[in-house]
């Protein structure tokens, strides 16, 4: 298994932030493991999508699986990761409304 460290991890929480699904299995997980059916049936997702997100979270090196009989728990792989995310969602931002489309998302201009 290799460690990474530095900018390519701050890419990879990155790319699992990116996605409102995968946020919400980290806060989930942030605060106890889970099994899949759980998380699914927790965040209202299909199983389906719910192990695609699982697998990229596993892949961007994020959560683990831990083989317990015939099923799998899912946890973060890291405690620090529970903390950094618990001071993620105590940012408060300063946003401002004339650079954010219909759906509320920010705008990003074109460099």
């Amino acid at each position: 298994m290799q460690t990474l460290t530095s900018t390519s991890v701050l890419q990879r929480v990155g790319t699992a932030l990116s996605d409102p699904t995968r946020v919400r299995i980290l806060v989930a997980l942030r605060d106890a493991p889970a099994y899949p059916s759980d998380l699914a049936g927790c965040l209202g997702v299909s199983r389906q999508s719910l192990s695609n997100h699982l697998s990229c979270l596993r892949g961007c090196g994020l959560v683990v699986s831990v083989p317990e009989g015939r099923r799998s728990r899912y946890e973060l792989v890291d405690p620090k990761l529970g903390h950094a995310l618990t001071d993620l969602l105590g940012i408060v931002l300063a946003v401002d409304p004339a650079h954010l489309g219909p759906a509320g998302h920010p705008v990003v201009e074109p460099s």
